[in-house]
């Protein structure tokens, strides 16, 4: 017998015995709105556990367990509520939710559940299960981040350089590029696999980012998570928790990860719905408690993994309402990740993609990364743009007079030539010592040529 079959087997075997001997059953007491309350069962339940409504007509719908109201249960479905009534039968799920993945993953377009929707064949399952709602790695035992990790775009390689376990995000309003910058990110990016959650996306936009925007080269190295804005929004939250533990699987089998999730606001807002109708009180701008707590516990688990193992970078999109970015959902994230990439609106305007604000973006990790030479050059550009930007409204309107200020004088020369190192079209790819190259021609300095 193949190690294979005997590994399947044995999985198998593990899955049947941990099969209940019995089932527990409640009943519906009351709906109300999404929320469903079951009575007789709420000392066999817990907050995450799983239970399966019987429809009238037989169909089973699945729910969570939010909460807990004058002994009974409080559930939210996945599914719509079509044909559930008082008196519907409730069983009880015992096992925590888990999947059971494979390298073989890869490729593939999978729901919150862990099920293919692209029209591909079933999925294989591994001999290993991975809980969906994980705890991060403790810190005291995580690696620290690693070396520079390409991610094939210019503008980040070179003023916002990424290493391996950092957590970045990318900060926009709608519409200025963050699916595009995404797509370059997970076609280009030197890392091993790429994990990327579409959260709470436009149905007409899957299909056009997979093979439009990712293309069969990106696809086939990684595994793509969908949840749409019209599913309920316990699948929205959990594709985000999914897309994490895809990227948690591939991390433990030694795999430097890109975990890619559009977005983190999105996944507040299906955990706000979530709050409210379990009947949180809504603080800032109708937030529940939960959804600021929910945040870390989200985004820890990407990072350094354990001794032996690998790592999962992120990049983590947050959609800025109006496009304020002090909004409480940005705030929020931005305190909790290793830097900020901020897309801006006026800079997509004047035809520059990707729409990179280089001064309002940080990487916590620079630096420390860099050589001294290379934070010369950094730092050099960076004076330049921010000299310019100073007196950019006395520029525009001829105010500005040539021989004012030597610094200005300068940046002046410099600011149109360092546009177009920042200009970069979705089909074009760039390396980080292609970056430094190309930046110290533009300013004049001597560099060495690899």
């Amino acid at each position: 017998m193949s190690s294979d079959t005997s590994n399947e087997s044995s999985r198998i075997v593990a899955d049947i015995d941990a099969l209940p001997s019995y089932s527990i059953f409640g009943r519906v007491a009351a709906v109300q709105g999404l929320l469903i309350e079951v009575a007789g069962v709420e000392r066999h339940l817990f907050l995450g556990g799983r239970c399966s409504v019987v429809a009238r007509g037989g169909r089973r719908v699945l729910c969570e367990v939010v909460g807990f109201r004058d002994d009974r249960a409080l559930l939210l479905p996945f599914q719509t509520l079509d044909g559930i009534g008082l008196g519907c039968m409730a069983e009880v799920a015992e096992s925590q939710p888990s999947i059971s993945p494979t390298p073989a993953w890869l490729g593939r377009v999978i729901n919150a559940l862990g099920e293919p929707i692209d029209g591909g064949p079933p999925l294989p399952l591994g001999n290993r299960h991975q809980l969906i709602r994980n705890l991060p790695p403790p810190a005291h035992k995580r690696q620290r981040v690693g070396a520079k990790l390409d991610l094939g775009v210019r503008a980040l390689n070179t003023f916002l350089t990424c290493c391996s376990g950092q957590r970045m995000g990318i900060f926009a309003g709608s519409g200025v590029g963050k699916s595009i910058l995404m797509s370059m990110v997970s076609r280009y990016t030197s890392a091993d696999v790429s994990v990327i959650g579409l959260i709470g996306e436009r149905g007409r936009e899957v299909q056009e980012f997979i093979h439009d925007d990712l293309g069969p080269e990106g696809l086939a190295r990684s595994v793509v998570v969908v949840a749409t804005s019209d599913e309920a929004p316990l699948m929205r939250r959990q594709a985000a928790y999914m897309t994490l533990t895809m990227a948690e699987y591939f991390r433990d089998i030694g795999k430097n990860v890109l975990c890619l999730m559009d977005s983190v606001t999105r996944f507040a807002m299906a955990q706000r719905e979530i709050g409210l109708a379990a009947g949180e009180p809504p603080t800032t701008k109708g937030y529940p408690p939960t959804t600021f707590a929910e945040l870390p516990k989200l985004l820890e688990r990407a990072g350094p993994g354990l001794d032996n193992s690998g790592s999962i970078t992120g990049l983590f999109t947050v959609l800025v309402d109006g496009d304020d970015h002090n909004e409480p959902i940005a705030d929020a994230t931005r305190g909790i990740l290793d830097g900020h990439i901020v897309l801006e609106r006026a800079i997509a305007e004047r035809g520059r993609y990707p729409a990179v604000n280089i001064l309002r973006s940080v990487s916590r990790t620079m630096p420390a990364c860099n050589t001294d030479s290379e934070n010369e050059l950094v730092r050099t550009a960076r004076r330049h743009l921010a000299a310019y930007e100073n007196m950019a409204e006395m520029i525009r309107l001829g105010a500005y007079r040539k021989g004012t200020n030597r610094e200005v004088d300068e940046a002046m020369t410099y600011y149109e030539p360092i546009e177009t190192f920042l200009r970069q079209g979705k089909n074009e790819s760039s390396t980080i010592p292609d970056g430094y190259v190309k930046l110290a021609e533009i300013l004049g300095m001597n560099w060495p040529v690899a």
